[in-house]
Parts: C-alpha cells; structure tokens; sequence
C-alpha cells in the first residue's frame, strides 16, 4: 500500500516510508479514526491481544425500536436450464478477499492447487467429469457476453445438485458486470449460470 501511496501521491503530505518503517505509526493513525481502538499500540501486546467492542454481543440493538429487527426477503428462483449449474466463488481458508496466502485449502482437502471446480458426484458422472480431467467453465450472464475460465480440475464435493463451486478471484472472470445485488450494489458472485465443457 505504501508503494501505492507514493506512486499515485509523490512529494503528497503521507511520509509513506516513515509509516512502513514503523507500524506503531500506523497503528497511531488508525487508533485517530477508528472507534475502539484507543491505545492500539498497548493493546496489541497483550499476549492474548484484545477484542474489540461488538454491541450485538452485548444485545444492544442500534435501531428505532432498540431491538433486534429481521427482514424478510423471498428467495429468487434457483433454476437453471437443463445442462447448467449454479456456481459460488469462494475462498480458501489461507485467503482474505483476493490476497491469497498459500496455495492449499485446508478446510477442503486441497493441495498445491487453486484452478478446482468442486462438484456433486452425481452431476459430475453425468456431464463425463472425473477428477483427471479438466473444463471450461462458461458463464451466462443477461448481457449476452462471452465469459469462459478454463484449466479447472474437477473435485468431488459434498454440495448440492445442480451447484458448484470454485475459488476467486480465479472465477472472477465469469461475473456480468451488470449482475449485482440492487441496493449494495454487490456483485454476484455467489449466483453465477455456467455450463461446463470438457477439455481434450
């Protein structure tokens, strides 16, 4: 970040390498702007570190009627034409966001590989997969655009028919660019139409 910042900024009013030179710099900065932080430099080196103040655990509610409120929404339709599948995209566990740690998955028995398609047995036999193959994963986004990410092994899973998965930002390639949650604006990644094509 602190490259960036000197890059997009140079000569700006951030001295960027006293920062990396000193985290506790950083670490004053965000104690300025952040509630709950006060005294981060201190807390940080508690051998059991800190925790930071969470209202819900304490059942304070910050809304109108000082209660916990639910919404309701109805779920969309989750069909597909025959032949397709809904894919999520979805990390690793030694992944925060697109930074990617390490390329194992842990919590999904992966090793040394991150281009993998999990899928239901069931609907892996029946599109001819097996996992010494590989696909082409194509996306069928409302705008009509060609989005395809191929080289991906598939891998038995315990999911539901009809559903796959797979890690980004590897499928990040398959989202329309206009297909996104209505008020956040999220893109939707986790609702994706693909077909699946073997590869020779």
């Amino acid at each position: 970040m602190a490259g960036l910042g000197k890059a997009l900024f140079p000569g700006g009013p951030v001295d960027w390498d006293a920062l990396v030179g000193d985290y506790d710099r950083i670490r004053e900065r965000i104690e300025a702007v952040i509630p709950g932080f006060a005294d981060y430099n201190a807390k940080i080196r508690q051998p059991s570190g800190f925790q930071l103040r969470n209202a819900a655990s304490h059942r304070e509610w910050k809304t109108a009627t000082g209660r916990a409120n639910f919404i309701v929404n109805p779920l969309p339709d989750l069909s597909v034409a025959p032949g397709r599948l809904r894919l999520m995209n979805l990390r690793s566990h030694n992944q925060y966001n697109t930074t990617i740690y390490g390329s194992g998955d842990r919590y999904r028995g992966i090793e040394g590989e991150r281009r993998v398609l999990f899928l239901n047995p069931v609907d892996m036999r029946e599109l001819g997969l097996d996992e010494k193959s590989f696909a082409t994963i194509r996306s069928h986004a409302a705008d009509g655009r060609e989005r395809r990410a191929p080289g991906f092994r598939p891998v038995f899973y315990d999911i539901s028919r009809g559903c796959a998965a797979a890690y980004y930002p590897e499928t990040n390639v398959l989202v329309g660019i206009d297909e996104h949650a209505v008020t956040s604006l999220t893109p939707m990644s986790k609702f994706i139409e693909v077909t699946l094509k073997k590869e020779s």
